[in-house]
């Protein structure tokens, strides 16, 4: 009986022993992880001094630490707001920025193109678009005084259900971002049944949701010379049709494809033969 019970008690302090070193392994596996990501954000010069300090933000790692991965945007706020992480240039300089997705390349451009745009971006340099076996990786160039705002690429990319997952220092002036585009979607306005919609004039094509409705019907003022061009896309922007009519119009009727999610509504030539607004009226619901 002694014999069982020693048994019964050595096995529970072997499992308690067990758990015990699983939980230290997972704190120092934290530790390490955290101390990682903070010593590739910072000049090697800057965490050397720094280095005590550093220590009191990883003795409260838990703050940074979610779903067993680094929360990278609350570690650049702390060390930005600690006067750690600098992110201004001493002059205006080239910036390489690395967006990187597991997601579709086409709908991942399109939706960080217009967070740039969004942002005050516009004249940017594509210098690689790459696919292989980690995802898709859009690199542009553009000159800049400082580095793109972590946090408000975040809030932007927020607006289309898309978000940073992690952001890399490769070195000052060169900076990766890993995007999660699983639940991603155009922020663009939703055409319901009736709803009549006025676009203004615009310098880029129109963008729109049409998935609630089966047809549409536009009208061009008077003071445009509009040749319609209608694109239609899925909901991960594969194209599905294009619509060309070389001839100005007034008015035009679209019978919306069933599977169509996106609608792009340009010109055949450019953009500023739309001089004033074209008025847009959907139909049916689906």
């Amino acid at each position: 009986m002694v014999k069982v019970v020693f048994a019964i008690f050595f096995f529970f302090a072997l499992s308690f022993s067990d758990v015990i070193k699983a939980q230290e392994t997972s704190i120092k596996s934290d530790h390490e992880m955290l101390d990682l990501k903070i010593k590739s954000l910072l000049p090697k010069r800057v965490y050397q001094d720094n280095k005590s300090y550093i220590d009191t933000i990883l003795f409260s790692k838990s703050s940074y630490i979610t779903d067993s991965r680094v929360d990278v945007l609350k570690v650049i706020r702390k060390l930005k707001n600690d006067g750690l992480l600098e992110l201004y240039f001493d002059k205006p300089s080239e910036l390489r920025l690395n967006f990187h997705t597991s997601d579709n390349p086409l709908f991942f451009v399109k939706i960080m193109s217009d967070t740039l745009r969004n942002m005050g971006y516009y004249r940017y340099i594509t210098k690689e678009s790459k696919l292989d076996e980690t995802g898709f990786t859009w690199s542009i160039t553009l000159k800049a005084e400082y580095v793109i705002d972590p946090q408000i690429l975040q809030n932007e990319l927020s607006s289309n259900g898309s978000g940073i997952v992690d952001i890399t220092r490769v070195t000052l002036k060169e900076w990766t971002f890993d995007i999660d585009m699983r639940d991603a979607y155009l922020d663009v306005k939703v055409l319901q049944d009736e709803q009549e919609i006025e676009l203004q004039r615009s310098l880029y094509s129109y963008w729109l949701d049409v998935s609630m409705i089966k047809q549409l019907k536009i009208s061009s003022s008077k003071r445009n010379s509009w040749y319609p061009y209608i694109t239609y896309f899925d909901n991960s922007l594969h194209l599905l049709k294009v619509v060309k009519v070389d001839s100005r119009r007034t008015k035009i009727l679209l019978n919306i494809p069933q599977s169509a999610k996106y609608i792009k509504i340009s010109d055949i030539y450019t953009l500023k033969n739309i001089k004033d607004t074209l008025l847009l009226m959907p139909i049916g619901s689906r």
